[in-house]
């Protein structure tokens, strides 16, 4: 008798908080004010995170020294491009399709990700976010309830 071997897909166990927020500016507008507001340093990648061949997501970053916290910010939604063959009339334009990092959570513009150690005080940046001009709300996801949390993993 073979001894079957199996690799479990849950054996990624990083811990970080979620945030998510609701907004109609666009990201570099979000990551200006949230710069401002909270005194953060949000700078964006020089690469986007490639989901797939046609599918990039911007992705903004902060590594917070002093409580040595790594932040991204990245927006839910992403357009790739649909490369199959059409033929009818707008057969030589580009088609696109949008694709959701937390499909759980589709009317969601924007998340904040906050790696860390220890359990931060989310209620008091929450609070502090809700103070952002023009973002609309934001509140906290849990991260142990989401199917797609491996798209969060990057």
């Amino acid at each position: 008798m073979v001894a079957i071997h199996k690799i479990s897909t849950d054996f990624y166990e990083d811990s970080f908080d979620l945030i998510a927020l609701h907004s109609s500016l666009e990201d570099y507008a979000i990551a200006y004010a949230l710069n401002q507001c909270l005194k953060s340093s949000f700078k964006r990648r020089r690469a986007d995170l490639d989901i797939s061949v046609h599918t990039t997501v911007p992705i903004f970053e902060w590594k917070d020294d002093l409580n040595d916290r790594y932040w991204t910010f990245f927006p839910n939604h992403s357009l790739e491009e649909d490369k199959t063959s059409r033929s009818d009339l707008f057969m030589n334009e580009p088609a696109f399709a949008k694709f959701t990092m937390v499909p759980e959570y589709k009317d969601v513009d924007y998340f904040i990700k906050i790696e860390q150690e220890d359990n931060a005080d989310t209620e008091k940046l929450i609070k502090s976010l809700l103070a952002v001009p023009k973002i609309i709300t934001a509140y906290s996801i849990e991260t142990d309830k989401l199917k797609s949390k491996n798209n969060l993993i990057y």
